[in-house]
Order: structure tokens, then sequence, then C-alpha cells
């Protein structure tokens, strides 16, 4: 991969200068992991950062025989960075949700890149912070009703990882439960409102390429910010 698709695809490195780009490029290794595939295990320890080339992951918590989706994740994105910054056992796993293709550094280059490249600390720490307010958003809207809360989830998604469509933005067809989980709603809740919105000619489902299509992104916006 060359240096500016590099950077194209992965915004973390949009500050990052040439010599740290070709230096990661020379020591990053490839992976792919078909649907359903875990990725990353719970309480293992860190030992790389990975960036999704390709494809969408879901990032959980376990509970005894029960899973929780924490934040879904799709390309251009990174998960793993905790473990190796806090130098502490994974609290989360990763699974993949379609066929992933991942780019991974080993924890001991990712770490030795950031004291090199200050600007590449910089951006890292701001995208750090920007999953911050997005969590703060979440808990500012917990006593909001459960559309607008499912709104957000969908318009977030569609605006750090959808795909430009002829209507609207392209994101993967998620379950209603993964839809639940990150939108702090029940399983029910998700599937009538996602009913609702097909209904409304605001989304419609391609179960074939695993995709919906966000067609009324705009009035999905307005829903978001209502109340």
């Amino acid at each position: 991969m060359q240096t500016e698709a590099f950077t194209e695809l992965f915004p973390l490195f949009n500050a990052a200068s040439q010599e740290t780009l070709e230096w990661l490029l020379s020591v990053a290794v490839s992976h792919e992991y078909p649907a359903g595939r875990a990725v990353l295990m719970e309480d293992s320890w860190g030992n790389a950062v990975y960036f999704i080339a390709s494809g969408w992951v879901k990032v959980r918590r376990l509970s005894g025989d029960k899973d929780f989706t924490l934040a879904i994740l799709g390309t251009g994105d990174f998960f793993g960075e905790m473990a190796i910054l806090d130098e502490s056992p994974r609290s989360t796993d990763v699974v993949a949700l379609s066929s992933v293709q991942l780019i991974s550094i080993s924890a001991q280059r990712f770490i030795q890149t950031l004291f090199k490249d200050a600007q590449l600390h910089h951006r890292l720490l701001q995208l750090m912070v920007r999953r911050v307010r997005g969590a703060n958003i979440r808990l500012q809207l917990r006593r909001k009703a459960p559309a607008i809360k499912l709104a957000n989830t969908l318009v977030s998604l569609a605006d750090q990882y959808g795909q430009p469509a002829e209507q609207g933005r392209d994101i993967f067809n998620i379950t209603h439960q993964d839809l639940a989980d990150v939108s702090d709603i029940t399983v029910d809740e998700a599937a009538k409102i996602m009913e609702k919105l097909q209904e409304k000619g605001w989304l419609a489902m391609d179960e074939g390429q695993q995709l919906l299509h966000l067609t009324g992104l705009k009035q999905l916006s307005h829903l978001a910010v209502q109340g």
C-alpha cells in the first residue's frame, strides 16, 4: 500500500511524517477474518494496534454467558490502543461483523513511533478525545426517547463509516440486538423503530449485500437532535 492511500484510508495518520508512514508500512502485518470470528479476546494482554482496512467489527464486553455490544467500528478506524497505552489486559473483545481485513502494528513499534512523531501522538489524542465525547453524548441521551437514541446511532455510523449512495449513505446491516445495545434501548424497541423507519422510507435493508441504505439521512439527522 502506498503512503497516500494509507493516509486516505486511516485518518489517524493524516498528520504523520513521510518517514513515519514509510516505516509503519514496512512493519505492518495484514490479517483477514471471516464474519463471526473473534479478533481480540477479553483479558488478553495488548500486543498490537489494529486498523480496519475493510469491513465492520463490534467491541463487546462479556458478562457470564452474555455479551453486550459497546461500539461498532468500520473501515478507517482502529482498536487495541488502550491496552497498549496503559499496559493492562484488554477489558473487551472484538468480533468481526462482516469479513474484515486488518492491518496490525506491534505494541513496541507503535509506542516507539508515538515517541518519535509528535504530530501522530497529538492526532491519536484528538481521536481518543472524540471517542470520549461520543460516550458523553450517549450519556446525555439516556433520558431521551428510544427513537432519538437509535437515530443518533445510525447517523453517527453513517457520518463515520458510511459509503455515499444515490440517496444518503450505506452502512453494514447491523443486527437489532447490536443496535439496541449501542443505543441503550431494548431489542424490541429497536425492531419496532427500524420497522417504522422503513415504512417512512428513511431506510431500506439489502440483506443480500448486508447493507442498510440510509435514504432519509436528513430526516434521521433531524430526529437525532429532537427533544
